[in-house]
């Protein structure tokens, strides 16, 4: 029985060494296209099948798709990856999960590691504080779609919800009740999301017909934990603020027992209004009033997207901005 072709046969015939194959079978360093086409030549004349990623460089695809996302940074997410995996399954494409963690070099090793599986493009929650990550894939011309967190960028798609607009909608109406003090419980900093919600708190500031006040606006680092040390600073203020924006629901948790611990009444003693809209928001006592994002949709814009990157690459690309709903119920004090 004849041997197994190895790499080595492969490097052998293609003239090149054994670590260059494993780069163009894993896609872990750029390689020359005449070099990698003498790889992929080889790989089939010796009817290499050491795993499925070369197999996959012979036929044309993996019919993979990546998702580097971080599991505990929002409860939506879990929402958000069942779209995109319901969108992906029905144009026969697998989903290969990698959790972030939230962390830029977390993130750097796993989108190396979705990588090295060959998959034919990529969704990313970019984490905060560096672009290292997106600027890699895009000079690989990895199929890329960032999803929630947007950037400045104009050469990667990408799709997420309106965050400037709805936030503003959430100030201007606590405002409109008459609240003249709004604290604003702020996200991670450094977040296109934190930012564009903080920027949206501060024109409906403005349309309120309310001053800016920065001791008002206190980061909760998107944690529950976060949102509760926040709102014990916002709530330890000579004149404390009579109404509360929370950027997500994460810090919302934390937002809620910490105005309990302090035994203030939700909706008469003090209005919640927050961004994000998850199963128990219409489940506490009084109702949370939310901005409801449209997270099925992204999941399924997303994926959409990806999928047209992979079959054109040369397609312009675009910025998807989905606009969330107002879910207006009794935390803010109306009735």
């Amino acid at each position: 029985m004849p041997a197994r072709p190895t790499q080595k046969d492969v490097a052998d015939l293609a003239g090149v060494s054994i670590t260059t194959v494993s780069h163009v079978v894993n896609g872990t360093r750029a390689v020359a296209p005449e070099t990698k086409a003498a790889v992929l030549r080889a790989i089939e004349e010796t009817g290499y099948t050491g795993d499925a990623i070369a197999r996959s460089l012979v036929t044309g695809g993996t019919r993979q798709i990546g998702v580097a996302i971080s599991l505990l940074a929002n409860p939506y997410f879990a929402t958000l990856i069942q779209a995109i995996e319901r969108e992906a399954a029905a144009a026969g494409y697998t989903v290969l999960l990698a959790d972030t963690h939230d962390t830029v070099k977390t993130e750097q090793e796993t989108v190396r590691t979705l990588r090295s599986r060959r998959v034919e493009g990529m969704l990313l929650t970019p984490a905060a504080g560096d672009g290292r990550v997106i600027s890699e894939l895009v000079s690989l011309g990895l199929p890329t779609v960032l999803i929630d967190r947007l950037t400045m960028r104009t050469d990667v798609d990408q799709v997420g919800a309106e965050n400037i607009q709805s936030t503003s909608a959430l100030t201007e109406h606590l405002a409109s009740l008459g609240h003249r003090r709004i604290g604003f419980v702020s996200g991670v900093p450094g977040l296109t999301t934190s930012e564009e919600r903080t920027l949206g708190y501060r024109l409906g500031l403005g349309r309120g017909g309310l001053s800016w006040n920065p001791e008002l606006v206190v980061s909760g680092h998107s944690s529950r934990e976060g949102g509760a040390a926040a709102t014990a600073k916002l709530l330890a203020l000579p004149d404390r603020p009579s109404a509360l924006v929370v950027a997500n629901d994460s810090m919302m948790v934390g937002v809620l027992h910490e105005v309990r611990r302090h035994g203030l009444r939700i909706g008469s003693e003090l209005a919640l209004a927050g961004f994000d809209d998850v199963d128990w928001s219409d489940l506490v006592e009084p109702p949370l009033t939310t901005m409801a994002q449209p997270i099925e949709e992204i999941g399924r814009r997303a994926v959409r997207l990806l999928l047209a990157r992979i079959q054109d690459p040369e397609r312009p690309h675009g910025t998807v901005r989905l606009p969330p709903w107002l879910m207006h119920r009794a935390s803010c004090g109306c009735a």
